[in-house]
């Protein structure tokens, strides 16, 4: 028996996005993979996860999805750079698993929040969950590093309630170094993200030696604090639980020895968002 047809089904929800799930989508065709991008009718998750305080106000189901065109160095998730590693998910499905949480959802001031990955490398399926959230009457929240911003319609930011923009760095080599990848479209979809006033919380993830330099927090500091519509700022320090996915996908992990940032230094950086006259934690 084929490989694929052994394969135990995985479940759509997980305890955690920490479960280290790859190949889930290695049997889907490469033409309805082409399919899924240009229409949005399926795509490929790694999971829902039920229960987060921490991914938007109050308790949140989380949408983790698959594929990202960032390499970040403190990613702790690398198993969803890839889109078939997720479980091929269509839309009704997707909504299906919401459904059944959007009572306790609103009684809990909470909602759905879409991350991975990247979520806008499927912005049209991602964009159909939100869509579809938001007519359930489910606050929609989603997580980005901004960098495809552009291809979001007006009628895309129309069905989100809240972004959560992640700014790793803001001086452009140590980004590119950091990420792969350049700095300026993540702070054109925040510009174009305050003229619409659409509220935003700003991610910033503190790693010692990479980006705990004092200025360059403060640059970061002073472009949120102009756009007029940051609610807050999440300094989230930096952690080694994914460590285990970088070893067990054979990737080389270059912050091996890199040790979590001192209490004094998350509350440093914090303090430098608020003496810019911004909210963070």
């Amino acid at each position: 028996m084929a490989e694929s047809q052994e394969r135990k089904p995985v479940p759509l929800e997980a305890k955690s996005p920490f479960d280290l799930r790859v190949h889930l989508g290695d049997d889907v065709p490469e033409t309805d993979v082409r399919s899924a991008l240009e229409q949005g009718d399926m795509g490929f998750m790694h999971s829902f996860t039920t229960g987060s305080a921490v991914d938007g106000p109050g308790v949140r189901v989380v949408g983790w999805t698959t594929g990202c065109m960032w390499r970040c160095q403190y990613c702790h998730n690398p198993d969803t750079w890839t889109l078939r590693n997720g479980i091929p998910v269509s839309v009704g499905q997707a909504l299906d698993e919401l459904r059944k949480y959007r009572h306790g959802l609103k009684v809990m001031s909470g909602g759905v929040t879409m991350s991975g990955g990247e979520p806008l490398m499927q912005r049209h399926f991602v964009m159909k969950i939100l869509s579809g959230a938001k007519e359930m009457g489910i606050h929609t929240a989603l997580e980005t590093n901004g960098f495809l911003g552009a291809e979001l319609t007006d009628a895309d930011l129309d069905a989100l309630d809240l972004v959560l923009l992640g700014l790793k760095s803001w001086d452009r080599e140590r980004h590119r170094a950091l990420t792969g990848r350049d700095l300026e479209p993540t702070l054109e979809l925040a510009r174009r993200l305050a003229a619409r006033r659409l509220p935003v919380w700003i991610r910033f993830v503190l790693v010692p030696g990479l980006t705990d330099d004092a200025g360059d927090i403060a640059q970061i500091a002073a472009f949120a604090a102009g756009l007029g519509n940051v609610e807050r700022v999440e300094v989230l320090p930096f952690h080694q639980m994914g460590r285990f996915k970088w070893q067990a996908l054979g990737i080389r992990y270059a912050l091996e020895s890199t040790e979590p940032p001192s209490p004094e230094a998350v509350v440093k950086a914090c303090q430098i968002f608020r003496d810019a006259g911004l909210t963070a934690n």
